[in-house]
């Protein structure tokens, strides 16, 4: 996991400044120390006390002296904020995030992200599969074009709920899932071989000819973003990732409603950050479910809690409350299509 950028809020007004240093500390970075401009220590403006100076004053002519000061002694570059944090529960407040990131990652790199040598060092007994219910015995494993199609999300914390997850799963589901996991490119396929360990899935990085099916979980690629077609076949775009999030969740999702035509819902696990929060409301409102992991079992709760902040979320569970969830809903779903 790459060490959090350490930031310096300066705010003239209080409620900003917490606002901002949420925002901040909720995408992985450290903030070292928030303070009003009238306040600041001279020990904070040396060099190697800080990689990043973000600062908001509503009224600058007021504090000009001090910007004089902060401009020609800062050894740390210094982001000003163009704006007034909007409150957590409002709709935009996602995307005010995402531009703060944006930005953060511009100076001083991307937030944490996961290596699978701190977060599964060693295989974990695997939970008791949920049985199979009997609406399930007569559907055919990964045959066909998927009915429905899952995207999970997840970033810091993510790999280990993600498996306990996918380990609670029975065999015969009939779902697709597509994994957006935040991670460093050289884990992915690590990554793969951890989740299939004690899984039934069809577990694989997602690149040109794979395709969506039941039975079997893609991965999203990190050095670049993939797009689905109708018939549940994958491709490679060639180009990044939009945003500061690699893969993102907010995209995926809407590439799989867009290119496959729906997506039956997703669940979003432990992490940093607001991925997916931009997205998941917008798919709620046409009809996906979103589920989130409930923050007491994550590792960093930030990701979920962001999305549930939306309002968009309908179930919160643990990874194996989530599987089980899952599969009671697919089991009506199927007994429904068969009546």
């Amino acid at each position: 996991m790459t060490a959090p950028g350490r930031v310096g809020v300066i705010a003239d007004d209080t409620l900003q400044g917490h606002l901002l240093a949420t925002a901040i500390k909720g995408q992985g970075y450290q903030v070292v120390v928030n303070t009003a401009p009238d306040s600041l220590e001279d020990r904070w403006l040396t060099a190697d006390a800080l990689d990043l100076w973000v600062v908001d004053l509503s009224r600058e002519d007021r504090w000009q002296p001090f910007l004089d000061r902060l401009l020609e002694q800062a050894a740390a570059p210094l982001l000003f904020c163009d704006g007034q944090a909007p409150a957590r529960t409002a709709s935009h407040y996602p995307r005010w995030e995402r531009r703060l990131v944006t930005k953060l990652v511009d100076y001083i790199g991307i937030p944490a992200v996961e290596r699978l040598d701190t977060v599964v060092p060693a295989p974990a007994p695997a939970p008791t599969p949920i049985p199979a219910p009997r609406e399930f015995q007569a559907l055919a494993e990964g045959e066909g074009v998927a009915e429905r199609v899952w995207v999970l999300g997840a970033s810091l914390g993510g790999p280990a709920a993600v498996k306990q997850f996918l380990d609670s799963l029975p065999p015969h589901l009939p779902v697709a899932f597509v994994l957006a996991q935040h991670i460093d490119n050289g884990f992915l396929d690590t990554l793969c071989q951890v989740l299939r360990r004690d899984s039934r899935l069809d577990c694989q990085v997602a690149g040109d000819g794979s395709r969506l099916g039941h039975g079997r979980l893609l991965v999203a690629p990190v050095t670049q973003s993939i797009e689905f077609d109708q018939d549940g076949g994958v491709r490679l775009t060639g180009q990044p990732w939009e945003g500061p999030y690699a893969p993102s969740i907010d995209q995926v999702l809407h590439n799989v409603a867009r290119g496959f035509g729906r997506c039956a819902g997703a669940i979003l696990f432990s992490g940093m950050g607001n991925d997916g929060a931009i997205t998941a409301p917008r798919l709620a409102a046409d009809g996906t479910r979103v589920w989130a992991q409930t923050a007491d079992s994550c590792a960093v709760s930030s990701q979920p809690d962001a999305v549930r902040e939306t309002g968009c979320v309908g179930y919160s569970g643990t990874p194996e409350q989530l599987a089980r969830q899952l599969v009671e809903q697919v089991r009506q779903e199927v007994a429904v299509a068969a009546s």
